[in-house]
């Protein structure tokens, strides 16, 4: 199954990686992309392996994550696509989901 990342989730890892070098931890960022991305890539074989959100059930997409380090990755699965749409730092408000 292909990984196609909206642009609000390629918006996300680059603001985490604009962050990380902000605070002069550059490697880390790199280092937390890197993992992100690996994990995503995972979905490629195993699409269902993540949890249905609890905070976006309302909309009845069912909307799944996968948590890598303190970052939320949601997605959505389609027939022959799975869609990243948002990786969400969960040290906030899930209501900004």
């Amino acid at each position: 199954m292909k990984v196609v990342l909206s642009q609000e989730s390629i918006d996300c890892l680059v603001k985490i990686l604009s962050y990380y070098q902000r605070k002069g931890h550059r490697k880390y960022g790199r280092k937390i992309r890197a993992r992100i991305l690996n994990r995503i890539r995972r979905l490629k074989d195993f699409p269902m392996m993540g949890q249905m959100e609890e905070h976006l059930k309302e909309t009845g997409l069912g909307y799944r994550y996968l948590i890598e380090e303190n970052y939320k990755i949601i997605y959505l699965i389609y027939n022959d696509y799975v869609l990243i749409t948002g990786i969400f730092d969960t040290r906030q408000d899930p209501e900004k989901m």
